[in-house]
């Protein structure tokens, strides 16, 4: 089996999403349909956007009970990005604090995916 190669979320508005990430990442969509969208994040990360109504089985899961993670290089680096974020209208649900693990905050997409971004601690606790 081939490693994981990308998150897929499951959206109401493929289009509303699409314009969301493509904000946020400050990239278009590599690959674009009406029910889905790909991005490639730096590194190669991937973002899939699939249209829930077209989801095979119907899902049943929330939105919101799991993160997708950006690491940071730096504390500031984390700041800035939610600096920039906040600037576009994005939800912050968790300003910029440090936690046991690092430097992080919160965001959440137009349907409740949570974004956090964060800067591991030198020790973390």
């Amino acid at each position: 089996m081939r490693p994981a190669s990308f998150v897929l979320l499951h959206v109401r508005d493929v289009d509303a999403s699409s314009r969301f990430y493509e904000a946020l990442l400050d990239r278009p969509p590599v690959e674009k349909s009406p029910t889905f969208a790909m991005f490639v994040y730096a590194g190669g990360f991937k973002i899939g956007l699939w249209k829930a109504a077209n989801v095979a089985p119907a899902t049943s899961g929330q939105a919101g009970s799991s993160e997708i993670v950006l690491m940071c290089d730096t504390d500031q680096e984390v700041d800035d990005i939610c600096a920039a974020w906040q600037a576009k209208d994005v939800s912050i649900l968790q300003r910029p604090e440090g936690m046991d693990f690092g430097r992080t905050f919160t965001a959440e997409d137009p349907d409740g995916h949570r974004i956090r971004v964060y800067c591991r601690a030198d020790e973390p606790v």
